[in-house]
């Protein structure tokens, strides 16, 4: 049976992170399936979706072990329900990064060369918010340490800054992408547009969900100075 101080270690924030590199693994095998969806081999395509797929159920445990063993009633430096909404933000990433996945094996895609350039600079810059935000969670026990005040607290709002941008990247980068696969249309089936439509829509949440998770940390540090 896990204790508090295994599952929490010194920081109530341990958990929270180890559940983090779980998203980070999902994410990360994204450029590949999408490589694999440009070169037609749909075999490479499902294999990878199968990893993601255990991947995010690995996460999904983590979570619910952290939702079983959070205390109620021990005193935390964050509030319990704080911990639980990021908790629940991170969990959100892998879903939708499981959601792309799933959507890349329904069918082979077409990767139309008019919108596969974008697309791709769209995913990074989708990661790349991830990335922060990832790196802002390794930062809790930092600001744990300071009290969540001083130079760190500075540090990690500059950091919730570059995500905050980046997501408005995302978002030019998106209205971008939308013209260019209305314009090859008539090119595609219906349901292969509808998926393409799809996977641009979960793309993007992946950056909206890095800032929300990013605007979240901010607003403990803000209740905890």
């Amino acid at each position: 049976m896990l204790t508090i101080l295994n599952l929490f270690g010194r920081s109530p924030f341990s958990p929270l992170m180890a559940h983090m590199e779980k998203v980070k693994e999902c994410v990360e095998l994204l450029p590949s399936l999408f490589e694999a969806v440009k070169e037609g081999r749909q075999d490479e395509v499902e294999k990878i979706a199968d990893k993601i797929g255990d991947l995010e159920h690995k996460a999904d445990l983590g979570k619910n072990d952290i939702r079983n063993h959070l205390p109620k009633s021990l005193f935390l430096a964050v509030d319990r329900s704080h911990l639980l909404e990021i908790l629940s933000i991170q969990d959100s990433i892998a879903d939708k990064t499981e959601d792309i996945a799933v959507l890349c094996t329904l069918k082979k895609l077409p990767f139309e060369i008019s919108f596969a350039s974008d697309y791709e600079h769209f995913l990074k810059k989708n990661i790349e918010a991830f990335t922060r935000a990832h790196d802002i969670i390794k930062e809790l026990h930092e600001l744990l340490e300071s009290s969540f005040g001083g130079v760190e607290a500075e540090k990690v709002n500059v950091m919730v800054e570059e995500v905050a941008f980046l997501e408005h990247e995302v978002d030019l980068l998106q209205t971008k992408l939308l013209r260019d696969l209305f314009q090859c249309e008539d090119k595609m089936s219906y349901s292969t547009f509808n998926i393409w439509q799809k996977i641009f829509e979960l793309t993007a949440s992946l950056s909206n969900l890095s800032e929300k998770l990013a605007y979240r940390v901010r607003m403990n540090l803000e209740l905890n100075r």
